[in-house]
């Protein structure tokens, strides 16, 4: 990892009231698949590729889990802000996402 891609983390709650089930895991799974860095979901231990539908349901993340966010390379800062603040929104709808600049 060279010193323009450190590893940046951010613990964020699951706020959607049905946790991430398919719906939220495919779009949230679409938004980290734009960022160049390699995103991930930990949460006890487990960690999951944030650009993979399969290993965010594998977390089986309930309203309220508190999970940590990682990313590493040259996006990483831009894509951890950006996918953070998908936790903090109580919608899914796609026009609810901020815009990536």
């Amino acid at each position: 990892m060279s010193m323009q891609e450190q590893e940046i983390r951010v613990d964020v709650s699951v706020c959607q009231e049905m946790g991430l089930h398919a719906r939220p895991a495919a779009q949230l799974a679409q938004e980290a698949d734009s960022f160049e860095s390699e995103i991930y979901l930990e949460l006890d231990g487990e960690r999951a590729d944030a650009k993979s539908v399969l290993d965010i349901l594998s977390l089986a993340a309930v309203r309220g889990t508190t999970l940590t966010i990682t990313a590493s390379g040259a996006d990483a800062e831009e894509a951890v802000d950006h996918i953070r603040r998908f936790f903090c929104n109580t919608s899914t709808d796609k026009e609810t996402w901020p815009e990536q600049s």
